[in-house]
């Protein structure tokens, strides 16, 4: 059977009538500040306190948009009698904001968790030179970056603290059993 000849642009009339009677859903932003959903990816934040310089998260970057320079520095001995230690101290640490694709695999690699997803999303500037944020920029998003989510009570201990725990315990059985032979004789 043929097409009715208008049924189109009735149909599309009855669409725009239809979304006109709805209420908008539009926030206006600057005005109303978007509810964003927990753990959103906004900004990288730096904790450079854990930062060793080992790189890991320059080398694995897609767009080659982290910047890491450091120096080594000659640590003195612990203990009386043993040797120098050299440990690398970071002089810069900088992302390029405007090539970065926010991938996160910086975040992932890193295995001592040094970078973390803040949520701040408003850091647009007018030059594209200022979208590189040095590690001072950086270490002030940390302080917006959310608590971890709580461990589920049901699930299995993380094999790290299980370990840990399991060690713990060896040394105290160590220690009482020490204890009592010194306590014994």
């Amino acid at each position: 059977m043929p097409p009715i000849p208008g049924s189109g642009l009735a149909k599309g009339l009855a669409v725009t009538l239809r979304t006109m009677t709805k209420k908008t859903v539009t926030a206006q932003y600057p005005d109303t500040q978007p509810e964003l959903p927990p753990r959103s990816r906004g900004v990288i934040g730096l904790f450079e306190e854990n930062c060793t310089v080992c790189m890991l998260c320059a080398r694995e970057c897609p767009d080659w948009c982290i910047y890491i320079d450091s120096h080594k520095e000659t640590v003195p001995p612990a203990a009386p009698g043993g040797r120098e230690r050299s440990r690398n101290v970071l002089d810069r640490f900088a992302i390029d904001f405007s090539l970065c694709m926010y991938c996160g695999i910086c975040i992932e690699v890193c295995p001592f968790d040094a970078l973390f997803w803040s949520p701040e999303f408003e850091y647009a500037e007018t030059d594209i030179h200022e979208l590189t944020h040095e590690r001072d920029k950086l270490r002030e998003w940390m302080w917006t970056v959310p608590e971890p989510p709580a461990l589920d009570p049901g699930a299995e201990e993380p094999k790290e603290i299980a370990a840990a725990r399991k060690t713990a315990d060896k040394l105290a059985a160590q220690q009482a059993q020490q204890s009592e032979e010194g306590g014994t004789s």
